[in-house]
């Protein structure tokens, strides 16, 4: 075989290698489309659940699942609003804990590779409260609009049950999704009672309260829960004004209270810098293994006395 022949039969292939390279892409994203067509078109009618994100860890989600920490973590979980399983959670955490106290250890001296790990772990917990009291304010923030909501619709002759699924439908997370997770429950035979419990407990603030025990009572005893409705739509926005108000004349006093213990950990880097190995001989004994918890324990207490005594219940 001579070089123009070779050089002729190369080129041939990778032109067909090209085109069929292409027909396979085109088939693909044919195929892509054609699917997400029928998935669109099968939940409008509500054959099919729309489909979620692939799950990871699967078999550790199972296992954790059967015992009390991942029932405990399945509820903060849920009251977070975060897309991540409780296997998945676990998982992160342990990779991040692994992470720390080789981190502690290496960077510092080895006595801090456990107190880093344990740093982790209640950095994880202050995670999850912090998202929880962050949906909390944002469902707060909602509860004006939903009862306005609640109140129109009852004005027009709905019945509660159905004025629960359209303020579902109508208001954005997470006042949509939690309302929605009452609405399927009210589908599936709970009472009303026991839906608006569940969702006061997941959700727990005193807003949402007066909003339950209304709602309650009115659909108990029935009576004027349109005015009752007009009213509290009132005193919630006056609270949000109120509670506004407030968190910005505390945001100062936030701050500090979280700058207090990063100036601790920032001051063990800066005596490491200064002097290298300084840390390591620190907490070579025990005396100085002693005085490190003791100051990381007084952090601990000024953080939480700063976080008490700023707190306001309006």
């Amino acid at each position: 075989m001579n070089l123009d022949t070779l050089v002729t039969l190369t080129t041939g292939i990778t032109l067909l290698t090209c085109v069929l390279a292409v027909v396979g892409l085109h088939a693909y994203a044919a195929g892509r489309a054609q699917r997400a067509a029928l998935v669109d078109r099968l939940s409008a009618t509500g054959q099919i659940p729309l489909a979620g994100r692939r799950r990871r860890f699967p078999t550790l989600d199972r296992r954790l699942r059967r015992t009390r920490l991942g029932r405990n973590l399945e509820l903060r979980l849920s009251a977070t609003g975060l897309d991540v399983t409780p296997g998945e959670f676990f998982a992160y955490l342990v990779a991040a804990v692994v992470g720390l106290w080789l981190v502690g250890q290496a960077v510092l001296a080895p006595f801090f590779g456990p107190l880093a790990a344990l740093l982790g772990i209640g950095a994880a917990v202050q995670f999850l409260t912090w998202q929880r009291q962050k949906r909390i304010e944002k469902f707060i923030n909602q509860l004006p609009e939903l009862a306005r909501i609640l109140a129109n619709a009852t004005q027009a002759g709905l019945a509660l049950r159905t004025a629960i699924g359209m303020a579902a439908e109508e208001l954005e997370a997470p006042a949509g999704e939690e309302l929605g997770k009452v609405a399927d429950q009210l589908a599936l035979g709970a009472s009303m009672d026991d839906a608006l419990g569940e969702l006061a407990d997941r959700l727990p603030s005193r807003e949402l309260v007066v909003l339950v025990t209304t709602l309650v009572l009115a659909n108990r005893a029935g009576g004027q829960v349109v005015s009752a409705l007009r009213n509290l739509t009132e005193t919630l926005e006056e609270r949000k004004e109120t509670r506004r108000e407030v968190r910005t004349q505390l945001s100062q006093v936030n701050m500090t209270s979280y700058a207090v213990p990063v100036l601790g950990i920032g001051s063990l880097f800066l005596m490491n810098g200064v002097k290298d190995g300084a840390l390591e001989r620190m907490t070579g004994s025990p005396v100085g293994q002693a005085a490190v918890i003791i100051a990381f324990g007084l952090y601990a207490v000024g953080f939480v006395l700063i976080r008490r005594l700023s707190r306001i219940d309006v």
